[in-house]
């Protein structure tokens, strides 16, 4: 193994490290998918693309509105903030 030392804006790195992380990818990891795909295809070979903010928002919301519907469905009626924090919490204890 090697190592590639390259010099970047500030801001477009801590940028490029939110993606990774949203791709569920280190840095390291994101250029060496970058670099195995180009010298295999001998050309840039892809586009990884994160939803927008507002996509991401819209699509949360959607499956919300998809959970609410089956839940009601099958007679649960609607909760307060108060019980949902407190299925919450009792989730997270392991209860």
């Amino acid at each position: 193994m090697t190592s590639i030392t390259i010099r970047v804006d500030e801001q477009l790195k801590r940028n490029f490290d939110v993606l990774c992380d949203q791709f569920g990818l280190s840095n390291s990891a994101a250029f060496n998918l970058f670099m195995k795909a180009v010298v295999r295809e001998r050309r840039i070979p892809f586009e990884i693309k994160a939803d927008s903010e507002i996509e991401t928002r819209q699509k949360g919301w959607e499956a919300f509105q998809r959970m609410r519907e089956v839940a009601l469905a099958s007679g649960a009626g609607d909760m307060s903030l108060e019980d949902i924090n407190t299925e919450i919490a009792a989730s997270r204890n392991g209860q």
